[in-house]
């Protein structure tokens, strides 16, 4: 049976590619789309993940935009690697899937309700919606079977020295959620950065030659070109559409069980995780952290999606 999902999301190019797999591939029913500030403000989130939608040719999904700042911190946005729109590279026409009237939250908690059964939430921007989701509603802790996070390290950071941007632009909510009693699995940059777009790669999607591919080969250039001139990559990693295909195929990533926590005080450290893997400190282990990626599965998964997108355009 296929796995019932709400993305909740701050597209950005990595957010675009979660988008058409999470669409494109059966394992996952995609119930909902909310958006959050995070790579741009929430109203070009929201667009960009109707923009998406639009051109996988996906009707029927709503999209809401949520919080429109942090918890606590003043909003930062990643336009220095996902530009004005946040999805620059393509041109893009008006998107045919509509906004949906609700806050983000309230759509999340709607089709929680509606569901039949616990709904797995995929987080890949930061966590506010998540948060205040919880905050209002206690109740459904019950109602979520899993988050799945695009978030933190067990390495160093992006946004900052020892930050992942994720985590960074809330962590008020990332420690929240983590702290929540809800299960969380967390792909950190450390699993990401195994899954760079190379030139093989970009290669294999323009061989597609459907439009959606030519989209995508320009929104990973965009993508790849902020990337070198920010951190000196000589390709881009491809961050968040690893949370979808661990959900369709969990042997994409090995995880380890430990204790993990968010740094909210450190004056060069705030937004760190810090996973406790070599069980040096008395934490009971209360989250799942990405170790290691199948990087061939990875990418085969991702370009299936967009080969089969393009065909059913």
């Amino acid at each position: 049976m296929p796995i019932p999902v709400i993305l909740d999301c701050d597209p950005g190019h990595d957010d675009a590619m979660a988008i058409l797999l999470a669409v494109a591939h059966p394992a996952i029913d995609l119930r909902a789309v909310a958006t959050v500030a995070g790579n741009q403000t929430v109203e070009k989130t929201a667009l960009n993940a109707r923009r998406m939608l639009s051109l996988a040719g996906v009707t029927g999904v709503p999209v809401a935009a949520g919080c429109d700042r942090p918890l606590a911190a003043p909003l930062e946005i990643g336009d220095y690697v996902h530009g004005e729109s946040g999805l620059d590279g393509p041109a893009f026409g008006e998107p045919s899937v509509p906004l949906d009237p609700r806050h983000g939250v309230d759509l999340i908690h709607d089709t929680l309700a509606a569901a039949a059964e616990p709904v797995t939430v995929v987080a890949i921007g930061p966590l506010t919606n998540i948060a205040t989701l919880l905050r209002r509603h206690p109740e459904d802790r019950e109602r979520i079977r899993e988050v799945v996070i695009m978030g933190g390290s067990t390495d160093r950071g992006n946004h900052t020295p020892y930050a992942e941007f994720n985590v960074y632009a809330d962590p008020e909510a990332a420690a929240e959620v983590l702290g929540s009693g809800v299960p969380t699995t967390w792909v950190g940059l450390n699993v990401s950065h195994q899954a760079l777009v190379t030139a093989d790669v970009l290669a294999r999607i323009e061989a597609l030659g459907t439009p959606l591919a030519r989209v995508c080969v320009e929104l990973l250039t965009f993508f790849g070109s902020t990337y070198h001139e920010t951190w000196g990559f000589p390709a881009p990693p491809l961050h968040d559409p690893i949370t979808v295909a661990y959900l369709i195929d969990p042997t994409v990533m090995t995880y380890e069980r430990v204790g993990l926590r968010v740094e909210l005080d450190g004056p060069h450290t705030r937004g760190a995780t810090v996973a406790d893997l070599h069980r040096r400190m008395d934490w009971e282990p209360n989250a799942n952290v990405g170790i290691g990626l199948d990087r061939d599965r990875f990418w085969d998964l991702m370009i299936g999606a967009i080969e089969a997108l393009g065909r059913a355009s």
